[in-house]
């Protein structure tokens, strides 16, 4: 599903959910509830040809679906402090990381919402310019 022009990404999500229609599409519809319940301004993507994106100054995270997982990819995962142990996938990179839920995984919902409020806090400290060194502040020494 590639969408029309016009379609909003909220509107082709809602789609994706209800083609899926088995526990692909119920687990992709109760993430989106939580990326939502953890950050009400969220905005809706859909991006690389089929692929739901949620952001908030910067990629939060996709919802990517296959057959036997629905892939919650976090942008700057390798970033973000894990305690729950929730990422199970794409653990090598550098930059990435992943949640991979299976049919009968059970999702950890305060866990879940707590790693997604730490990914909108990256991306907008990092937008802000918090937690990066302010080169436009240093001094020069005078010459002796």
């Amino acid at each position: 599903m590639d969408g029309k022009a016009g379609d909003s990404p909220s509107r082709l999500i809602d789609a994706r959910i209800e083609e899926l229609g088995d526990w692909r599409g119920e687990t992709l519809a109760r993430i989106r509830v939580l990326i939502r319940q953890a950050d009400p301004e969220v905005v809706e993507e859909w991006k690389w040809r089929g692929v739901p994106v949620w952001s908030h100054a910067g990629i939060i995270c996709t919802g990517e679906t296959y057959r036997n997982v629905v892939k919650m990819t976090f942008a700057k995962g390798a970033s973000l402090s894990d305690p729950s142990g929730l990422f199970n996938s794409s653990l090598e990179g550098n930059t990435r990381r992943a949640i991979d839920f299976h049919e009968s995984d059970d999702i950890e919902e305060e866990a879940l919402k707590a790693l997604i409020r730490a990914a909108v806090a990256l991306n907008t400290s990092a937008r802000d310019g918090k937690g990066t060194k302010d080169r436009s502040r240093s001094v020069a020494k005078p010459a002796s």
